[in-house]
């Protein structure tokens, strides 16, 4: 761990500091010195003169760890904080450089609470993987220092922070391949077999899996994907093809999961996502056996997983997306390709109001599209953007056996049936 936190000292100069405020990231920079006049970043212009500021980075070598340790830190630091603190949440990152990102807190002392919280940031940085800055302004509130507590107080290290340009991409996607959204099946497993001591339950997801599994063996029958968010009709649209298809139906994840996905939607993103990936795999197997027999309709499958958690990672407007055509939009090397995949879409009102006809209790992240529609946009966009296959839009609101024909046709004219 001294190594892994040595390695990163040494290149802190290099870094860029972003932190969430009001939704979208803001940025800031720092240098060994200052050249030309000092200009305050924008994170700290609403700071009182008397304030200082505080952030925390996770840097654990450990990937699951730290994940686990950065999910559970924000409860800790609520608990522990005085009130008005302003936690926010923070990444530090090299621009263009993969696997840099490193995420945390940002916070702010207010009159007379400083010596407090430095003494709850002094026992996370002694027990914990945490690096602790501290920020404190000139006399005249133009220039603000940051100090790294990471050296001692006989030989502190300190930079001139800086105004920072807008990345070219956002932060998240510098870590985002196989840690956010999977690749390969044996990257998802390799994080749930870490869990195994923490979450026994992993042990009994990773045995649904086959003992050998041959998810990209094309089958022999059409498969067909129905996407969408929350009440845009995939439930009735899928049932219907599977009447009029003499079709399989199949959900993803699978109903073999369904005894442990409440356990895995409260564990941090890293885990989350690998425990829906491994689901991916096992409805793959499943899609396999059936389509040697008759066509396959499935609720759900890969575009769900890779958008809900790209959207997530990704903060602020639909511009801080990956760009079209990038990397994490690519269908994963392993994972069986279905023939056509078709994605519902309806206006966000009328959406609301059937999720509200429905009263069913939603996930975190159902929720978050009702309130955020910053947040349903991004969704909509990724799934737009994933290719290999990419998705056919359709629109879902029109009557049921409308959108019923509709959807047949296209079955008929890509998939010959």
């Amino acid at each position: 761990m001294a190594r892994h936190l040595k390695l990163l000292v040494q290149r802190w100069s290099s870094r860029v500091f972003s932190v969430e405020v009001d939704g979208a990231p803001r940025y800031f920079g720092i240098r060994e010195q200052l050249r030309g006049e000092p200009v305050p970043p924008d994170v700290f212009s609403e700071v009182q003169k008397q304030d200082r500021c505080y952030s925390l980075l996770v840097c654990s070598g450990d990937r699951v760890t730290g994940d686990r340790f950065h999910w559970d830190l924000r409860d800790r630091l609520q608990r522990q904080l005085p009130p008005g603190s302003g936690l926010r949440s923070m990444s530090s990152f090299i621009p263009d450089q993969k696997g840099s990102l490193l995420k945390g807190y940002f916070l702010q002392s207010r009159a007379g609470n400083s010596s407090l919280i430095e003494d709850i940031l002094t026992d996370l940085e002694q027990r914990n993987p945490v690096l602790v800055c501290s920020y404190s302004q000139s006399e005249d509130g133009q220039q603000w220092t940051q100090r790294l507590w990471y050296q001692s107080e006989d030989n502190p290290v300190r930079f001139c922070v800086v105004p920072s340009e807008t990345p070219k991409h956002h932060p998240s996607v510098l870590n985002m391949i196989n840690s956010d959204v999977f690749y390969s099946l044996e990257e998802a497993c390799d994080v749930l077999k870490q869990c195994g001591d923490i979450i026994p339950e992993t042990r009994s997801v990773l045995g649904m899996l086959p003992s050998s599994l041959d998810a990209r063996r094309k089958p022999d029958f059409p498969v067909i994907v129905i996407e969408g968010l929350d009440a845009t009709g995939k439930t009735t649209l899928t049932e219907s093809l599977r009447d009029s298809l003499g079709a399989t139906l199949l959900r993803s994840p699978p109903q073999c999961l369904s005894a442990w996905r409440g356990r895995f939607d409260r564990e941090p993103p890293l885990i989350r996502r690998a425990f829906y990936a491994v689901g991916n795999y096992i409805t793959a197997e499943q899609i396999n056996q059936e389509a040697s027999k008759s066509p396959v309709i499935v609720d759900r499958f890969w575009h769900s997983t890779a958008a809900y958690a790209i959207a997530t990672a990704v903060t602020g407007p639909v511009s801080n997306l990956p760009h079209e055509g990038a990397e994490v939009y690519r269908w994963p090397g392993d994972l069986l390709q279905p023939s056509l995949v078709i994605l519902l879409t309806l206006d966000p009102e009328e959406r609301k109001r059937r999720l509200r006809s429905r009263g069913l209790m939603k996930t975190d992240e159902e929720e978050e599209l009702d309130h955020n529609k910053l947040f349903r946009i991004r969704v909509e966009e990724a799934y737009r953007r994933i290719v290999g296959p990419a998705c056919i839009a359709l629109d879902a609101s029109p009557s049921a056996d409308l959108v019923l024909q509709q959807a047949l046709l296209l079955i008929r004219a890509k998939c010959h049936l």
